[in-house]
């Protein structure tokens, strides 16, 4: 397919599921690991590229990612970057790992403000779940 694909992300067709966490229900990828979306993002575009990204790695799909228990199906997709990967959005909010998470479960990009906005967890819902 061509194109860098960051060594932390999945390859093949992403499932996005939901889990219960301390922050609530959460989306997470088919691993467990938490997702999060990126305020300054547009709809269905990415406002995250270069250094951002490898901050906060893509959360990426070879085909129409999958949804597990919880996930609205209506509301999973994908968007086409800049850079030719294809980034998995649920709601419109592009999806991304956080690279200081250092495995299923953990949530450490929570409520972060990096790259120019803050960077929530999603809700299955599909809205930033701002521990408010």
């Amino acid at each position: 397919s061509g194109g860098s694909t960051p060594s932390t992300g999945p390859s093949g067709v992403a499932t996005v599921t939901a889990a219960s966490t301390k922050l609530g229900m959460v989306l997470v990828d088919g691993s467990g690991r938490t997702l999060y979306l990126f305020e300054k993002d547009q709809p269905n575009q990415s406002a995250c590229s270069g250094a951002c990204v490898a901050a906060w790695p893509i959360d990426q799909s070879s085909g129409t990612p999958k949804a597990g228990s919880g996930v609205k199906a209506s509301l999973l997709g994908t968007i086409s970057r800049g850079d030719g990967a294809t980034q998995v959005a649920y709601n419109g909010h592009p999806l991304y790992y956080y690279a200081g998470d250092s495995g299923p479960g953990q949530q450490s990009g929570q409520g972060i403000d990096a790259f120019g906005a803050k960077w929530f967890v999603v809700t299955p819902a599909g809205g930033a779940d701002t521990g408010a």
